[in-house]
């Protein structure tokens, strides 16, 4: 008997030899393994047993561990503990006739430990016991062997008949009866064969993040218990790729490890699937991104041979619209720049999550991967394309909960990334414009945000100035002009760039400046008296005071 092929001690009590068992202690332990079973006819029985036996006695090698003199019943626990040490299955014993009953501190260890201790009926028969033992154990291993073959045998048949990865997921459903995912390696669902009250028991155990990814970093290392159930991750690979994840789902019990064994057999068949579809999804991404592209460079023709095109490739594009840019955030300066390779599984994991959540969303929605860049064409909602102002608003509502969702909860190794957005394009011949503007925006917003970023063009302000000069060195040199020692990093400093800033964006009015900054009406004019001996007389200088609002814009721009 091959461990791979194991047998719970639940499934081996049903046998008609241990008919009338009672279970004394140790019940947590029923999904211990057995592989053999062996009869204890002396006391030093340790030295001779095995892992995952089913170990069992008439009680007569244990009369001496019961000895009167031992009030601790210490030497039967000792062998309770050693048993328990050595992986044995349990402790059958015939109760009654040489031992009158199993001591409670014995009984009160083994539950402790999980380790049973069962009370077998007097009338038991050993010889029939090993009989039927070996039988189900046997039968167990022909049955999990059939079932693997089966499982196998018909995910190649789906696989040679062109079937897709959800119907493979069914199968595996149908045949090892536990719910089944496929996702992306960071959660993303791409097939579930899970009934309605499964998926709702993971929702409960919040396997799933508030925008539908599941946490596939929960139970990667190990099983994860869920009430009498268990979940389980398998990783799909092909060679050094790591294409997807296959998650497994029984609300009632464990998963067994012959069932394991057979979702690593499926897992090689979905990832061929895996494979293929990626094949076929490089092709058409580049061909997508060819055509994107052209459309917003100008060059892919006349209005109506832009839209027939899009309509061949799924996409409807609507106006008005706004452009929509995503990159992915660079590693920080103290982080090492990874290797070409990886750069690329995380753009191509970004690219994949971002167009399903947008399918969700706004289906046939054009957006291509552009290899730095994932760029979409969004349309305004349709009760709205007459009232440009709502518009814009429902629009930036919609990206705001795109980017939400598929950032999730940054589990499942996510990239942070930024976004960027144009203004509205009633026309085809607007979108290279429009373009540049969500580029724009994306850039800017991480160079004042550091990151993490979503920012709007027609809010960029005078930081679309500001971030078209690519020396830093003299934007920081303009800020210690203009602000002079307010550009310190002291506390007094950071105190005084605070009031300006409140009285700068209140067009120098010191009672809402006051209440603002909750300070007394004198003490803002002692300040503002302050500031005046450091910067000069900004009250009345308008161009000094352009100055002071742009050196303070500049000390936003990240470091």
């Amino acid at each position: 008997m091959k461990h791979a092929y194991r047998v719970p001690l639940r499934e081996v009590l049903k046998v008609d030899a241990l008919a009338g068992t009672t279970v004394l202690a140790g019940s947590r332990g029923l999904d211990r393994v057995v592989t053999r079973l062996n009869v204890m006819e002396v006391p030093d029985i340790v030295e001779w047993v095995r892992p995952h036996a089913l170990l069992v006695t008439s009680g007569y090698p244990l009369v001496d561990l019961d000895a009167h003199d031992d009030e601790r019943h210490s030497r039967f626990v000792d062998l309770v503990r050693r048993l328990d040490e050595l992986d044995v299955a349990a402790l059958g014993i015939k109760v009654g006739r040489f031992l009158a009953d199993v001591p409670d501190e014995v009984l009160e260890f083994a539950d402790r430990r999980g380790f049973p201790i069962l009370g077998l009926a007097p009338h038991a028969a050993f010889d029939d016991l090993l009989e039927e033992v070996h039988v189900r154990l046997t039968d167990v291993q022909a049955d999990v062997l059939h079932r693997t073959d089966a499982l196998h045998a018909a995910l190649e048949g789906l696989v040679l008949e062109g079937a897709g990865l959800q119907d493979v997921a069914s199968r595996i459903a149908d045949v090892l009866g536990i719910g089944v995912l496929i996702t992306s390696i960071d959660g993303r669902e791409k097939v579930g064969a899970l009934d309605d009250r499964m998926r709702q028991a993971l929702h409960d155990a919040e396997l799933f993040d508030p925008t539908g990814r599941f946490r596939v970093e929960r139970p990667r290392l190990q099983p994860m218990d869920l009430g009498d159930g268990q979940v389980l991750v398998q990783s799909i690979v092909a060679g050094s790729s790591d294409l997807a994840r296959l998650v497994a789902y029984h609300p009632t019990r464990k998963i067994a490890q012959d069932d394991l064994n057979a979702l690593q057999r499926a897992s090689t068949v979905a990832a061929l699937l895996v494979t293929q579809q990626q094949a076929l999804n490089a092709v058409e991404s580049k061909y997508r991104g060819d055509f994107l592209r052209d459309v917003l460079a100008g060059r892919a023709g006349d209005v109506e041979h832009v839209l027939d095109h899009a309509s061949t490739l799924g996409w409807r594009i609507d106006f008005p619209a706004i452009v929509v840019t995503a990159e992915l955030d660079p590693p920080g300066e103290r982080q090492e720049r990874p290797p070409a390779r990886v750069r690329r599984s995380w753009q191509e994991r970004f690219f994949a999550a971002w167009e399903q959540v947008l399918g969700g969303y706004v289906p046939m929605a054009p957006t291509a991967d552009f290899s730095e860049e994932v760029v979409t064409i969004v349309p305004a909602p349709e009760s709205l394309r007459d009232d440009p102002e709502a518009a814009v608003a429902a629009l930036r509502e919609l990206v705001a909960r795109l980017v939400r969702a598929v950032a999730g909860d940054r589990g499942g190794g996510r990239r942070p990334f930024s976004v960027g957005t144009s203004r509205l394009v009633h026309g085809v011949e607007g979108f290279p414009d429009a373009y540049q503007q969500a580029r724009r925006a994306t850039e800017v917003g991480r160079r004042f945000t550091g990151g993490s970023s979503t920012f709007h063009f027609d809010d960029l302000g005078v930081h679309r100035l500001i971030g078209l000069i690519p020396d830093r060195s003299e934007l920081t040199g303009f800020a210690q002009d203009v602000l002079g020692e307010l550009n310190d990093e002291t506390p007094d400093a950071e105190e005084l760039r605070e009031t300006l800033r409140v009285l700068l964006e209140n067009n120098l009015n010191v009672a809402e400046a006051s209440r603002v900054q909750f300070v007394h009406y004198n003490t803002m004019r002692y300040r503002i008296g302050k500031l005046e001996q450091i910067l000069g007389p900004f009250t009345g200088d308008a161009n000094l005071r352009l100055n002071l609002a742009v050196a303070l814009q500049v000390r936003e721009i990240k470091r």
